[in-house]
Protein backbone atom coordinates (compact mmCIF):
# COMPACT_ATOMS: atom_id res chain seq x y z
CA UNK A 1 0.00 0.00 0.00
CA UNK A 2 1.58 3.47 -1.12
CA UNK A 3 0.29 6.82 -0.49
CA UNK A 4 -2.30 7.51 2.47
CA UNK A 5 -3.94 4.29 2.84
CA UNK A 6 -7.28 4.36 4.69
CA UNK A 7 -7.96 1.46 7.01
CA UNK A 8 -11.72 1.20 9.03
CA UNK A 9 -11.80 -0.13 12.54
CA UNK A 10 -14.84 -2.52 13.04
CA UNK A 11 -14.10 -2.82 16.45
CA UNK A 12 -14.92 -5.71 18.83
CA UNK A 13 -17.28 -8.54 17.09
CA UNK A 14 -18.41 -11.38 18.84
CA UNK A 15 -19.99 -14.52 17.59
CA UNK A 16 -19.45 -16.61 14.26
CA UNK A 17 -17.73 -13.92 11.21
CA UNK A 18 -17.90 -14.93 7.51
CA UNK A 19 -15.36 -14.10 5.31
CA UNK A 20 -15.70 -13.70 1.67
CA UNK A 21 -14.33 -12.34 -1.06
CA UNK A 22 -14.16 -12.58 -5.02
CA UNK A 23 -17.94 -12.15 -5.73
CA UNK A 24 -17.04 -11.52 -9.25
CA UNK A 25 -20.72 -10.37 -10.71
CA UNK A 26 -21.56 -13.55 -9.99
CA UNK A 27 -24.76 -12.81 -8.44
CA UNK A 28 -26.25 -16.39 -8.36
CA UNK A 29 -23.38 -17.43 -5.83
CA UNK A 30 -23.73 -14.30 -3.89
CA UNK A 31 -27.96 -14.30 -3.33
CA UNK A 32 -26.91 -18.33 -2.62
CA UNK A 33 -23.88 -17.09 0.39
CA UNK A 34 -26.50 -14.36 1.78
CA UNK A 35 -29.21 -16.89 2.05
CA UNK A 36 -27.03 -19.17 3.64
CA UNK A 37 -25.53 -16.59 6.18
CA UNK A 38 -29.67 -15.51 7.02
CA UNK A 39 -30.25 -19.01 7.44
CA UNK A 40 -27.44 -19.75 10.06
CA UNK A 41 -28.59 -16.28 11.35
CA UNK A 42 -25.59 -14.55 10.79
CA UNK A 43 -25.96 -10.88 10.68
CA UNK A 44 -24.23 -8.36 8.16
CA UNK A 45 -22.25 -6.94 10.99
CA UNK A 46 -20.34 -10.26 11.69
CA UNK A 47 -19.46 -10.72 7.56
CA UNK A 48 -16.31 -8.70 6.24
CA UNK A 49 -15.81 -9.03 2.07
CA UNK A 50 -12.15 -8.86 1.04
CA UNK A 51 -12.89 -7.56 -2.26
CA UNK A 52 -13.46 -7.80 -5.77
CA UNK A 53 -17.03 -7.85 -5.95
CA UNK A 54 -17.03 -6.97 -9.84
CA UNK A 55 -15.39 -9.76 -11.94
CA UNK A 56 -15.63 -12.01 -14.40
CA UNK A 57 -19.29 -13.11 -14.63
CA UNK A 58 -22.56 -11.46 -15.94
CA UNK A 59 -24.33 -9.50 -13.38
CA UNK A 60 -22.01 -6.47 -11.83
CA UNK A 61 -24.54 -4.11 -11.32
CA UNK A 62 -26.96 -6.66 -9.00
CA UNK A 63 -23.97 -8.53 -7.84
CA UNK A 64 -22.74 -4.65 -6.18
CA UNK A 65 -26.48 -4.06 -4.93
CA UNK A 66 -27.06 -6.79 -3.00
CA UNK A 67 -23.52 -6.86 -1.48
CA UNK A 68 -24.23 -2.77 -0.67
CA UNK A 69 -27.76 -3.33 0.45
CA UNK A 70 -26.65 -5.97 2.83
CA UNK A 71 -24.58 -3.66 4.93
CA UNK A 72 -21.68 -5.77 4.98
CA UNK A 73 -18.56 -4.65 5.95
CA UNK A 74 -16.47 -4.52 2.16
CA UNK A 75 -12.70 -2.96 1.42
CA UNK A 76 -11.72 -2.02 -2.04
CA UNK A 77 -10.78 -4.76 -4.39
CA UNK A 78 -7.86 -3.89 -7.31
CA UNK A 79 -11.34 -4.35 -9.79
CA UNK A 80 -13.05 -1.53 -7.43
CA UNK A 81 -9.81 0.73 -7.74
CA UNK A 82 -10.34 0.37 -11.48
CA UNK A 83 -13.47 1.29 -12.47
CA UNK A 84 -13.64 4.06 -9.95
CA UNK A 85 -11.20 5.86 -12.10
CA UNK A 86 -12.65 4.41 -15.26
CA UNK A 87 -9.20 2.75 -16.21
CA UNK A 88 -8.26 1.01 -19.02
CA UNK A 89 -7.79 -2.89 -16.99
CA UNK A 90 -8.59 -4.45 -13.80
CA UNK A 91 -5.46 -3.57 -12.45
CA UNK A 92 -3.62 -7.36 -11.58
CA UNK A 93 -0.60 -6.17 -14.07
CA UNK A 94 -0.90 -9.49 -15.88
CA UNK A 95 1.87 -9.69 -18.64
CA UNK A 96 1.06 -9.22 -21.80
CA UNK A 97 -0.39 -11.60 -23.62
CA UNK A 98 -0.83 -14.39 -20.94
CA UNK A 99 -4.55 -16.29 -21.03
CA UNK A 100 -5.68 -13.26 -17.91
CA UNK A 101 -4.50 -10.35 -19.96
CA UNK A 102 -6.65 -11.67 -22.91
CA UNK A 103 -9.58 -12.87 -21.04
CA UNK A 104 -9.22 -9.57 -18.95
CA UNK A 105 -9.65 -8.03 -22.53
CA UNK A 106 -13.12 -9.85 -22.61
CA UNK A 107 -14.63 -8.95 -18.92
CA UNK A 108 -13.37 -6.16 -17.46
CA UNK A 109 -14.37 -3.54 -20.67
CA UNK A 110 -18.29 -5.49 -20.01
CA UNK A 111 -17.98 -4.56 -16.05
CA UNK A 112 -16.87 -1.02 -16.74
CA UNK A 113 -19.76 -0.43 -18.95
CA UNK A 114 -22.51 -1.97 -16.49
CA UNK A 115 -21.18 0.23 -13.71
CA UNK A 116 -22.82 3.48 -13.26
CA UNK A 117 -21.73 6.99 -11.26
CA UNK A 118 -23.33 5.75 -7.82
CA UNK A 119 -22.04 2.82 -8.32
CA UNK A 120 -18.13 4.29 -9.14
CA UNK A 121 -18.99 6.96 -5.88
CA UNK A 122 -19.23 3.67 -3.44
CA UNK A 123 -16.41 2.07 -5.12
CA UNK A 124 -14.16 5.39 -4.30
CA UNK A 125 -15.39 4.80 -0.35
CA UNK A 126 -14.10 2.40 0.56
CA UNK A 127 -11.30 1.59 2.65
CA UNK A 128 -8.26 -0.16 1.99
CA UNK A 129 -8.19 -2.11 4.85
CA UNK A 130 -10.19 -3.25 7.85
CA UNK A 131 -9.17 -4.11 11.47
CA UNK A 132 -11.48 -6.00 14.17
CA UNK A 133 -11.55 -8.02 16.88
CA UNK A 134 -12.27 -11.18 18.48
CA UNK A 135 -11.94 -12.61 21.21
CA UNK A 136 -8.32 -12.07 22.26
CA UNK A 137 -6.99 -11.81 18.60
CA UNK A 138 -6.50 -8.59 16.31
CA UNK A 139 -7.04 -9.23 12.54
CA UNK A 140 -6.17 -6.73 9.64
CA UNK A 141 -8.14 -7.50 6.30
CA UNK A 142 -6.42 -6.44 2.86
CA UNK A 143 -7.61 -6.97 -0.66
CA UNK A 144 -4.24 -8.98 -2.27
CA UNK A 145 -1.28 -7.78 0.39
CA UNK A 146 -0.46 -4.99 2.29
CA UNK A 147 2.93 -4.12 -0.52
CA UNK A 148 0.37 -4.04 -3.85
CA UNK A 149 -3.80 -4.58 -3.50
CA UNK A 150 -3.26 -6.65 -6.51
CA UNK A 151 -0.17 -8.97 -5.27
CA UNK A 152 -1.37 -12.97 -5.85
CA UNK A 153 0.11 -14.61 -2.68
CA UNK A 154 -0.22 -18.12 -2.61
CA UNK A 155 -0.07 -20.99 0.15
CA UNK A 156 3.65 -21.49 -0.93
CA UNK A 157 5.09 -17.77 -1.21
CA UNK A 158 8.23 -17.85 0.38
CA UNK A 159 8.14 -17.43 4.19
CA UNK A 160 10.12 -13.91 3.76
CA UNK A 161 7.31 -12.88 1.79
CA UNK A 162 4.69 -13.55 4.13
CA UNK A 163 6.90 -11.76 7.01
CA UNK A 164 7.42 -8.98 4.85
CA UNK A 165 3.84 -8.05 3.99
CA UNK A 166 2.66 -8.69 7.68
CA UNK A 167 5.77 -6.16 8.76
CA UNK A 168 4.12 -3.53 6.50
CA UNK A 169 0.30 -4.25 6.82
CA UNK A 170 1.21 -3.68 11.10
CA UNK A 171 3.41 -0.60 9.61
CA UNK A 172 0.18 0.67 8.71
CA UNK A 173 -2.57 -0.72 10.82
CA UNK A 174 -0.60 -1.61 13.95
CA UNK A 175 0.19 -5.17 16.11
CA UNK A 176 -1.91 -8.08 14.41
CA UNK A 177 -2.68 -11.85 15.10
CA UNK A 178 -4.14 -12.70 11.83
CA UNK A 179 -3.96 -11.13 8.42
CA UNK A 180 -7.33 -12.23 6.24
CA UNK A 181 -6.85 -11.63 2.05
CA UNK A 182 -8.15 -12.30 -0.98
CA UNK A 183 -7.31 -11.98 -4.88
CA UNK A 184 -6.07 -14.56 -5.34
CA UNK A 185 -8.76 -16.85 -5.65
CA UNK A 186 -7.67 -19.78 -3.74
CA UNK A 187 -8.32 -20.67 -0.45
CA UNK A 188 -5.54 -21.46 2.58
CA UNK A 189 -4.32 -20.99 5.83
CA UNK A 190 -0.70 -20.14 6.77
CA UNK A 191 1.04 -19.62 10.18
CA UNK A 192 3.55 -17.23 9.96
CA UNK A 193 5.47 -17.12 13.20
CA UNK A 194 2.69 -15.86 15.71
CA UNK A 195 0.58 -14.46 12.82
CA UNK A 196 -2.58 -16.50 11.10
CA UNK A 197 -2.71 -15.82 7.55
CA UNK A 198 -6.30 -16.25 5.96
CA UNK A 199 -7.02 -16.10 2.41
CA UNK A 200 -10.94 -16.68 2.19
CA UNK A 201 -10.57 -17.64 -1.10
CA UNK A 202 -13.65 -16.57 -3.64
CA UNK A 203 -17.51 -17.12 -3.50
CA UNK A 204 -17.42 -16.13 -7.57
CA UNK A 205 -15.62 -18.70 -9.03
CA UNK A 206 -14.00 -21.96 -7.77
CA UNK A 207 -10.46 -22.67 -6.98
CA UNK A 208 -9.56 -24.71 -9.48
CA UNK A 209 -9.49 -28.09 -8.54
CA UNK A 210 -12.55 -29.51 -10.84
CA UNK A 211 -15.44 -29.04 -8.76
CA UNK A 212 -18.29 -26.19 -9.28
CA UNK A 213 -18.48 -25.55 -5.35
CA UNK A 214 -16.67 -21.97 -4.47
CA UNK A 215 -15.54 -21.34 -1.06
CA UNK A 216 -15.58 -18.96 1.88
CA UNK A 217 -14.28 -19.04 5.75
CA UNK A 218 -16.11 -19.04 8.81
CA UNK A 219 -14.11 -17.70 11.85
CA UNK A 220 -15.06 -19.34 15.43
CA UNK A 221 -13.79 -20.01 18.51
CA UNK A 222 -12.08 -22.91 17.12
CA UNK A 223 -10.33 -20.86 14.22
CA UNK A 224 -10.93 -20.61 10.46
CA UNK A 225 -12.71 -23.10 8.52
CA UNK A 226 -12.89 -23.43 5.07
CA UNK A 227 -16.60 -24.02 3.67
CA UNK A 228 -17.65 -24.70 0.36
CA UNK A 229 -21.18 -22.32 -1.42
CA UNK A 230 -23.24 -24.90 -3.23
CA UNK A 231 -25.12 -23.01 -5.72
CA UNK A 232 -26.60 -22.72 -9.09
CA UNK A 233 -23.82 -22.46 -11.56
CA UNK A 234 -25.74 -23.78 -14.92
CA UNK A 235 -27.54 -20.53 -14.12
CA UNK A 236 -24.54 -18.09 -13.51
CA UNK A 237 -22.81 -20.04 -16.83
CA UNK A 238 -26.06 -19.40 -18.96
CA UNK A 239 -26.03 -15.46 -18.23
CA UNK A 240 -22.27 -15.36 -18.75
CA UNK A 241 -22.99 -16.73 -22.34
CA UNK A 242 -26.54 -14.53 -22.76
CA UNK A 243 -24.10 -11.96 -22.20
CA UNK A 244 -21.57 -12.37 -24.68
CA UNK A 245 -19.54 -13.47 -21.83
CA UNK A 246 -18.58 -16.66 -23.31
CA UNK A 247 -14.30 -16.12 -23.25
CA UNK A 248 -13.68 -19.64 -20.92
CA UNK A 249 -14.74 -18.31 -17.36
CA UNK A 250 -18.00 -19.41 -17.68
CA UNK A 251 -16.89 -23.26 -18.66
CA UNK A 252 -14.86 -22.22 -15.47
CA UNK A 253 -18.08 -22.17 -13.20
CA UNK A 254 -18.96 -25.92 -14.03
CA UNK A 255 -15.80 -27.39 -14.94
CA UNK A 256 -14.53 -25.88 -11.87
CA UNK A 257 -11.02 -25.23 -14.01
CA UNK A 258 -9.45 -21.96 -14.59
CA UNK A 259 -9.01 -21.02 -18.08
CA UNK A 260 -5.97 -18.57 -16.63
CA UNK A 261 -3.73 -21.74 -15.22
CA UNK A 262 -0.63 -19.49 -15.98
CA UNK A 263 -1.46 -17.09 -13.10
CA UNK A 264 -0.55 -19.96 -10.84
CA UNK A 265 2.46 -21.05 -9.52
CA UNK A 266 4.10 -24.18 -10.98
CA UNK A 267 3.31 -26.63 -7.74
CA UNK A 268 -0.69 -25.83 -8.39
CA UNK A 269 -1.31 -26.49 -11.97
CA UNK A 270 -2.64 -29.73 -13.03
CA UNK A 271 -0.11 -31.15 -13.94
CA UNK A 272 1.66 -30.94 -10.57
CA UNK A 273 -1.93 -32.54 -9.33
CA UNK A 274 -3.05 -29.54 -6.85
CA UNK A 275 -6.48 -29.58 -5.14
CA UNK A 276 -7.16 -26.93 -2.85
CA UNK A 277 -9.25 -26.75 0.51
Amino acid sequence: MTGSVVVRDLGELQGEILLFGGCYSNLRATETFFIAAAEHGIPATNMVCTGDVIGYCAEPAETVRIVRDSGCAVIAGNVERQIALAADDCGCGFEEGTACDRLSAGWYPFALAQSDPDMRDWMVGLPDMLTFRRGAKRYGVVHGAASDIARFVWPMTAETDFQSEIALAEAVAGPLDAIVAGHSGIPFERMVGCCHWINAGAIGMPPHDGRRQTRYVVLTDRGARIERLEYDAERAAAAMRKAGLNHGYDRALLTGLWPSEDVLPHEMRRDQGFASG
